[in-house]
């Protein structure tokens, strides 16, 4: 019987790479890669040989007999994409192996960044050519926004991170966690014109992790956060600040936006206390969810449901939380619900209000309620939370050219480009920080693969400027800004400990919130 790819699909390809019958779509060179759901299997082309569930780094590949009930809906899902595409065609393919010209030896170079679009291109250097390379994040512990942007109860995501420790691990890798970019040198920084002065090449690989603004009266309340704010919050990001629910509040949220995030947002925030306490989410996030409760959660969509950016595994994902339920008010269904007292504490409910616009966030010392917009009249929503998630942005680094306009570093082609658009030799940028907040994993995945490509290329074309340092250099300066940098040997005593105390309490891990408590698990780096 086929195989069905089901919701936890990270789109990172690999299982493309290894069907032998080509029956995985949309392939990285097809439409639609980056922005589907999922990817997906032919059932009349598959031969049932399993090497796509084998490579699958999130385990999200399954014998269509073996599924769950609340995944057997993707035995649809999967056939439907190629009805709907009948120009999808699967068959027996060859093999094309990429062209590797021979580059110098000694090759030096830095990824700042540890999540997917980090990790591939780790992976990508490490498969394609013979540079040693230094890995920096800016938190003592890796994964980017593997580990502090996916839900904690869609575990089966982070799976991917494993691929990554071994890479971390390998031999021609330095790991140097717990070091920041910028130009603040007396606090223990590294500049970008540091790193190119020790490195051939530095990519970038940063993500975007700031929300943008709507723009509106009152947004500044306690009570109004972002959502890049609330998820690092409850993710355990260390340094997060939380929201500022009162106990005998409304019991209510307000989400701007119809994205995964907004999405993910309204799940964690209407979930059961005691359902989000077999998870990893935080320790803090968790006892104020179970202090106030909140019971109902608006989420607030500019156009209509036709038009949200939320993708299809998302939306029914919403469906399997238990005792919740799900209410969707379009512009043509009528009056709005009444949402302008407190929510009924004996149910729990998702509102989704579509062609429906935030207009101000109204309180005195803190927000009280939401006015909006919906068919040209004006409504109150009474709420404790308002979590602004319309899109993100990256943040500025100090000596690295940046468009504040659209929030990225300008790059042609992954090559960071100057205000007057010259190529600065030797720097590159990857994933949202350069492409902007669009795609998931399988998309930074292709990215950072192109963006590697491109840099053997201007290696082999002496596009780039050799180092005059030697080796050694960068660990030295390190060790003088420094004294702090964790290694690979530090992050494993981090995880292990986490890991540890989740198994005391029957969960994955309970995550360390501090950065002083990591460091003293660390203990000193040694080179």
């Amino acid at each position: 019987m086929a195989f069905v790819i089901t919701q936890s699909c990270c789109s990172d390809a690999g299982c493309v790479s290894v069907c032998p019958v080509n029956c995985i779509h949309p392939t990285p060179e097809e439409r639609g890669f980056g922005s589907s759901d999922i990817l997906h299997i032919d059932p009349e082309a598959c031969i049932d040989c399993g090497a796509c569930a084998d490579a699958c780094p999130v385990n999200a590949i399954f014998p269509a007999d073996r599924l769950g009930a609340k995944d057997k809906v993707f035995i649809e899902i999967n056939a439907g994409y190629y009805k709907d595409n009948p120009d999808i065609s699967s068959g027996w393919s060859d093999v094309v192996y990429p062209e590797i010209p021979r580059l110098p030896a000694g090759l030096r170079v830095a990824v700042v960044g540890t999540g997917p679009s980090g990790g591939y291109a780790l992976r990508t250097l490490l498969n394609r050519t013979r540079a040693h390379v230094t890995v920096i994040d800016k938190l003592p512990t890796p994964g980017g926004l593997v580990r502090a942007g996916v839900a904690p109860d869609h575990p089966s995501t982070r799976d991917v991170m494993r691929t990554f420790d071994l890479l971390h691990r390998d031999p021609h890798v330095t790991m140097a966690t717990n070091v920041e970019i910028g130009d603040d040198v007396d606090h223990g920084q590294i500049t970008p014109a540091e790193l190119a002065e020790h490195f051939d090449a530095v990519f970038y690989a940063v993500g975007a992790s700031q929300s943008r603004r709507l723009g509106i009266a009152g947004e500044d309340l306690p009570g109004s956060i972002a959502a890049s704010d609330l998820v690092a919050w409850y993710n355990a990001v260390p340094g997060a600040d939380g929201p500022s629910i009162p106990n005998d509040g409304t019991g209510r949220a307000v989400v701007v936006g119809t994205g995964n995030v907004a999405l993910d947002i309204a799940r964690i925030l209407v979930s059961p206390p005691d359902l989000l306490a077999r998870t990893d989410i935080a320790d803090r996030a968790l006892g104020l969810l179970r202090s106030q409760n909140v019971h109902e959660v608006v989420v607030l969509g500019r156009r209509g449901q036709r038009d949200a950016a939320y993708t299809e595994a998302e939306y029914r994902a919403l469906s399997t939380i238990e005792g919740v339920e799900i209410v969707v008010h379009d512009e043509a269904d009528g009056p709005l619900p009444d949402l302008s007292g407190p929510a009924d504490p004996s149910r729990r409910r998702i509102v989704f209000l579509f062609h429906t616009t935030p207009q101000s966030a109204v309180g005195e010392d803190r927000l009280e309620s939401v006015t909006v917009a919906t068919g040209g009249r004006e409504h109150r929503i009474a709420a404790d939370l308002l979590v602004r998630s319309i899109g993100y942005r990256a943040v500025r680094i100090p000596g690295l050219p940046f468009d504040e306009e659209r929030g990225h570093f300008p790059n042609a082609d992954g090559r960071v480009v100057d205000e007057a658009g010259n190529v600065v030799p030797g720097a590159y940028v990857l994933g949202w920080a350069g492409r902007g907040p669009s795609g998931g994993i399988g998309a930074n995945k292709q990215h950072a693969i192109e963006t590697v490509e491109r840099f053997i290329d201007d290696v082999a074309n002496e596009r780039i400027r050799r180092p005059a340092t030697e080796p050694e250099a960068f660990d030295e300066l390190l060790r003088k800004r420094n004294r702090k940098v964790v290694g690979y040997r530090g992050m494993r005593k981090i995880d292990r400990r986490e890991q540890a105390a989740g198994e005391r309490e029957g969960r994955p891990r309970v995550k360390f919130t501090e950065i002083s408590d990591m460091l003293a698990v660390a203990g000193r780096r040694r080179r």
